[in-house]
């Protein structure tokens, strides 16, 4: 990827008390004179990741990437309680001020892009530019698109018959309610074999090619929990936002510029929903990329953000 930025460590790393249970990690990257960008990473559960501090040219810009609650290295790990799309937003803005950043360019993908449009409807003045890659919505639809069996099922039949394996036959007319009881329970072992099986489905999907390596790599990681309980606990409640809520308040950040990335082949959110997002936002700019599907991780997709994020700079 020699279209990336070199990998980088970050200035400085910090914690925020978030609430009597939970803490906050966050890490502060790149030049602090630069333009200030919040990266808001997916999942929910996924954490950050060093390499995505390589997106952006850090001669330019100033990074904030944030662990939001239950995930990476915030405290407690996959914790469910006290964990809203709500809470996730004051996080946002309660380090925004700690940080002293008066406005900032969002960065969002997946989940992140669902938490960055809600964020920048909740607080629009505080928002100069949305670039966001891999849009879902959180709607009923996604849901069963990707956990329903109504959508990715048959495009990785495969895999799918995996993921509902560990189900009794008479429960997977509600795989998600299914799930959240082994998630929640308070067996260890069944919350384990629940939290592996949901992940290798995810993370089996989001990808054009198949990456063994990594797939064997991110199954021995703590993530594999953390988005397991974290993705079933938002699903279960769409996300704490109403049906359709991202696009109907649309008209809250009509001003602010869009850019919206997304993978052609994208199995864990339908390219669909960019072009729904794209449809109803004025002004904004959206690029199909062809030779991708969900993973930021992907070659193609990557340069494409590298390509935005400097034109932003």
């Amino acid at each position: 990827m020699t279209s990336l930025y070199p990998e980088i460590e970050p200035i400085s790393t910090h914690t925020y008390a978030a609430s009597s249970l939970h803490t906050v990690h966050y890490e502060k990257c790149g030049n602090p004179n630069g333009k200030p960008v919040l990266f808001v990473h997916g999942g929910p559960g996924g954490g950050v990741d060093p390499f995505y501090r390589r997106l952006f040219n850090p001669d330019k810009y100033y990074m904030i990437l944030v662990d939001q609650r239950g995930s990476g290295k915030s405290t407690p790990h996959a914790e469910i309680k006290e964990n809203t799309t709500s809470d996730l937003i004051n996080d946002f803005e309660a380090i925004r001020l700690e940080c002293g950043i008066d406005k900032w360019m969002v960065f969002g993908g997946s989940w992140g892009s669902t938490l960055s449009l809600a964020y920048a409807q909740e607080h629009p003045s505080r928002v100069t530019e949305l670039v966001l890659r891999g849009i879902f919505l959180a709607t009923k639809d996604e849901n069963e698109w990707l956990f329903g069996g109504k959508g990715a099922n048959f495009i990785f039949p495969d895999y799918w018959e995996e993921f509902i394996s560990i189900i009794p036959e008479d429960e997977r007319a509600n795989l998600l309610e299914a799930y959240y009881r082994r998630l929640m329970g308070d067996c260890k072992k069944t919350m384990l074999e629940a939290a592996h099986a949901w992940s290798k489905w995810e993370f089996c999907v989001s990808t054009l090619l198949p990456d063994v390596g990594a797939t064997k790599d991110f199954l021995q990681s703590d993530t594999v929990v953390s988005l397991a309980r974290l993705e079933c606990h938002y699903m279960h409640n769409q996300c704490f936002l109403d049906n359709n809520q991202l696009l109907d308040n649309l008209s809250k950040i009509s001003h602010i510029p869009g850019y919206i990335v997304h993978g052609r082949y994208d199995v864990v959110c339908a390219p669909h929903e960019a072009w729904r997002l794209h449809k109803r936002w004025p002004g904004s700019e959206l690029v199909f990329v062809d030779a991708a599907g969900h993973s930021l991780k992907e070659r193609a997709l990557a340069e494409q953000l590298v390509c935005i994020t400097d034109r932003l700079a």
